[in-house]
């Protein structure tokens, strides 16, 4: 059956790598699930489950500082509100498109599910590239972006956040528009700025929930991150706050990364140079080989699109932290990483790797926790800024890291747990996969054929 429905969705989307990469991922891992539970065969719960409810797109023009115009496409997956309201980030960068961005939302459906918060699955964007744009253009783009997208968003329909190419800045100019728009102040979007009713720790969330996750299923073997060297890609949102919440625990970061290249410092990125490398990607948006010129001890390697690797993931290591996009460790990489000693690997990206190299992290028996897990803590506190604008409260930074913290935990005691019970103990990407889906296929079975 299972082989049926995925030959049947690539006959009916054949163009969509990204997407049929992330539904066979999750398919393939309900075998048991359809064997012990004959009514979700009945009721047809995968056909439906990998189906977007709705999905928008539409034109967004808009005017450069020249006063030329241009236009763009904007786009909204709405994939599954069987738990609650649709919930993921917006994306702008140039290789958006329907496939990422339906993978991306069928994702966000199962990580949304494993927070154990009321949220459906969402995702949007545009293939707008905000680099090298001035903040005007970005306000005028924001503006006309959510000039259309607004009628399909609201606190209890659908609420937004960040994603690639979208922080704090183009939150601030949706959510102004959309506010202007509707004449309401909601909760429409998260990842707010403090002041209009944003949450502390959002921004950290994602990076901190990862590193949440490894310190758990360290725990496992009795280890700490006390002394662990640590690979990090990226050096964005995800990966600063990844690697600050490593240096908290003891680890040592050597490695971060952008899209020119990486570096290497093997002394280690300790806090003074992650602040300098934080305004380096933040204030100055700058490229992160400046880190060598200021640093003698590192190097700094540019990316060559002729290897069939990825020279980062060839560094001597314990832990791996990818935090930059998809598909960013394939199977040499995966064979790399194991053969330098790396023996935890926690997503912080969306399906960072491979369907061949997660086969190898598996046959090898380390501690691997897909992006649907293990960085489930940025929409988690999402949520929790959801929950605080609706009832007109701000927490303190330490209420929301501890909820952060007790999300994490119980989350990777539901996998832990889900993957033992269906007879893959120590399999995170099985027990992730079989309870993100268990809850959200109980909701579309008692809410009937819709």
């Amino acid at each position: 059956m299972i082989e049926k429905i995925y030959e049947e969705m690539i006959a009916r989307d054949p163009n969509q790598p990204e997407f049929h990469q992330a539904v066979r991922e999750v398919l393939d891992s309900l075998e048991p699930v359809l064997e012990r539970h004959p009514e979700y065969v009945d009721a047809n719960i995968l056909s439906r489950i990998i189906e977007a409810e709705r999905i928008i797109q539409f034109r967004v023009p808009w005017t450069d500082d020249d006063g030329k115009v241009h236009v763009n496409r904007g786009f909204r997956i709405q994939m599954n509100s069987a738990i609650g309201p649709y919930k993921g980030g917006l994306r702008f960068h140039p290789s958006v498109n329907l496939s990422i961005l339906k993978f991306l939302a069928f994702e966000q459906v199962f990580k949304n599910s494993l927070t154990t918060l009321p949220m459906g699955g969402g995702k949007g964007g545009s293939d707008f590239d905000p680099k090298g744009k001035s903040d005007s253009e970005i306000m005028r783009f924001c503006q006309s972006f959510i000039l259309e997208l607004n009628r399909h968003i609201g606190a209890n329909t659908d609420v937004p956040a960040g994603d690639i190419g979208v922080g704090g800045r183009e939150i601030g100019y949706m959510y102004g528009m959309y506010r202007k728009i509707t004449n309401e102040f909601t909760g429409v979007f998260t990842g707010k700025g403090i002041s209009y009713g944003g949450s502390l720790i959002r921004p950290e969330a994602t990076g901190y929930g990862q590193v949440y996750f490894a310190r758990e299923m360290l725990k496992t073997r009795g280890e700490t991150f006390e002394g662990k060297v640590c690979l990090i890609s990226g050096s964005g949102n995800v990966a600063q706050y990844a690697a600050e919440k490593v240096i908290q625990l003891g680890g040592k970061v050597i490695t971060m990364s952008d899209s020119g290249g990486f570096i290497h410092d093997p002394s280690g990125i300790n806090r003074e140079k992650l602040d300098w490398i934080m305004d380096l990607k933040n204030v100055r948006r700058g490229r992160i080989s400046e880190y060598a010129n200021k640093f003698e001890e590192a190097t700094y390697t540019a990316v060559n699109h002729s290897l069939d690797y990825n020279p980062l993931w060839d560094v001597k290591a314990d832990v791996a932290l990818p935090a930059a996009t998809q598909n960013e460790i394939n199977e040499i990489d995966a064979k790399n990483l194991l053969s330098n000693g790396v023996y935890v690997i926690s997503e912080g990206s969306n399906m960072p790797s491979t369907p061949e190299a997660i086969e190898h992290f598996i046959d090898a028996g380390i501690l691997y926790a897909p992006g649907k897990a293990s960085n489930a803590g940025g929409v988690a506190t999402s949520g929790l800024e959801m929950s605080q604008n609706s009832t007109r409260m701000n927490w303190t930074r330490e209420e929301v890291d501890s909820k952060l913290d007790s999300i994490m935990v119980n989350i990777h005691e539901t996998c832990a747990k889900t993957a033992e019970e269906y007879g893959h103990p120590g399999n995170y990407m099985m027990g992730a996969n079989i309870a993100g889906f268990l809850k959200v296929a109980d909701a579309m079975l008692n809410q009937g054929v819709i």
